[in-house]
């Protein structure tokens, strides 16, 4: 279950600006874990409108769906997930979504069921996981301990920025109290969704 209060948190972070992606996955997971699927699914399709390349938005999708016995619509954005997370590398969300297609019993896709190896990254490279482009990398992890090396090894520094910036965004619009560790919880889960890295 959704905590008290985070639903209308990030109802605020999506309503206050309608093309932060990250404010709708937020609100339509948090929906999801609360049993309102109708809302739930409307949030995360407003996500995929947003960025189409954000696999686990595809995932909890279908998940909303099929509590709405919807299944022929969960299929279909199970198989769209898999594209998706085959073409970003995105190992656990597309062997998830297709876990998922299997439970629904539906056909896998052959040619997505094999792991590509991505091309290897250059010297000073890093093929992100956000932007799925080859970049040049942070000079070192931004912060200490496996977050800060999980990010120097996945992100590109482009990317970082960004996330820096979103990072901002999200204590402004809900007004995170920076010594609160839930806040920092919060903070920390809203940069990993961001960069599409695995939830800590």
């Amino acid at each position: 279950m959704a905590e008290p209060g985070v639903i209308e948190r990030f109802q605020k972070m999506a309503e206050a600006d309608p093309t932060n992606e990250l404010g709708h996955f937020s609100l339509g997971r948090a929906l999801l874990d609360a049993g309102r699927y109708p809302e739930a699914a409307a949030s995360l399709c407003r996500v995929i409108e947003l960025n189409a390349n954000m696999g686990r938005a595809y995932q909890l999708l279908a998940q909303a769906l099929v509590k709405l016995d919807q299944r022929d619509q969960a299929i279909e954005r199970l198989n769209q997930g898999i594209k998706v997370a085959t073409a970003r590398g995105e190992t656990l969300p597309k062997r998830e979504m297709i876990a998922m297609l299997a439970e629904l019993g539906a056909p896998v896709p052959v040619e997505e069921v094999a792991e590509h190896p991505l091309p290897a990254a250059g010297e000073g490279e890093v093929i992100c996981k956000r932007c799925g482009l080859t970049r040049p990398k942070l000079p070192k992890p931004p912060m200490r301990g496996e977050f800060g090396k999980e990010i120097f090894e996945n992100i590109c520094a482009n990317c970082w920025r960004d996330a820096i910036a979103m990072g901002t965004k999200v204590i402004n619009e809900l007004r995170l109290p920076l010594d609160d560790p839930k806040a920092g919880k919060i903070w920390d889960q809203q940069i990993r969704e961001f960069l599409h890295l695995s939830q800590g």
